[in-house]
């Protein structure tokens, strides 16, 4: 079963925990070489960055990637800016180019959460809809301003589907956000590995890390 074989994979990673400012950061090193490091809130244990480095072909580190996180936040791609480019092409006055849409997940306790920032337009424009195919979740604005397709990571890791139902969004303050039902295998399996973290004998900054298997 693919959730057991992730959690057998996080448990068998060389782990290294540090307590710093307020957040407790785990890095783990798995058998293949690849890297995961994530921060929790202290208080809230509530995940707060999530980023990978993998190997590359010649056995060198590739640059950290963020999954979840403020750290690597990603506007939006070329294809989606000539979205915008297009719309003031047809138009003989100067056209203002508003700023980019930037896409950075958040999750929370029950939900995989993504906000889309700088995005004006109203709710009813928005459609969020799931690709199951594809794996994918698809946003689209009824005027054609702009488009995004995305995945969620930890469903493909333990191989679960994508359920439409499971998928909502609203939107306030330019912002458009993205919540999607946790799973409850997901859920057990986040509880059980942040049991396994908090028995970390985590140092704290400025000390020497601990590592353990």
């Amino acid at each position: 079963m693919a959730v057991q074989s992730w959690v057998d994979a996080l448990k068998a990673s060389k782990k290294t925990a540090l307590i710093s400012d307020g957040k407790r950061k785990v890095h783990y090193l798995f058998a293949d070489g690849n890297e995961m490091a994530e921060e929790y809130d202290l208080r809230s244990d509530e995940l707060v960055t999530r980023k990978w480095r993998h190997k590359t072909t010649l056995g060198g580190h590739g640059s950290w990637q963020a999954e979840v996180g403020e750290s690597n936040p990603s506007p939006l791609t070329t294809s989606e800016s000539e979205v915008i480019k297009e719309s003031c092409s047809n138009v003989s006055f100067l056209c203002v180019i508003p700023q980019q849409p930037v896409f950075v997940r958040k999750d929370t306790k029950t939900s995989f959460q993504w906000r889309i920032r700088n995005l004006p337009y109203p709710k009813e424009v928005y459609s969020v809809s799931v690709e199951p195919a594809e794996r994918r979740c698809i946003v689209r604005t009824s005027n054609k301003k702009y488009y995004k397709k995305f995945n969620i990571p930890d469903l493909d890791r333990c191989q679960l589907p994508l359920e439409s139902s499971d998928l909502s969004f609203t939107h306030a303050n330019n912002t458009l956000i993205i919540s999607y039902k946790k799973p409850e295998e997901i859920l057990t399996l986040e509880q059980e590995l942040l049991r396994e973290l908090k028995k970390l004998k985590g140092t704290n900054e400025g000390d020497v890390d601990c590592r353990t298997q």
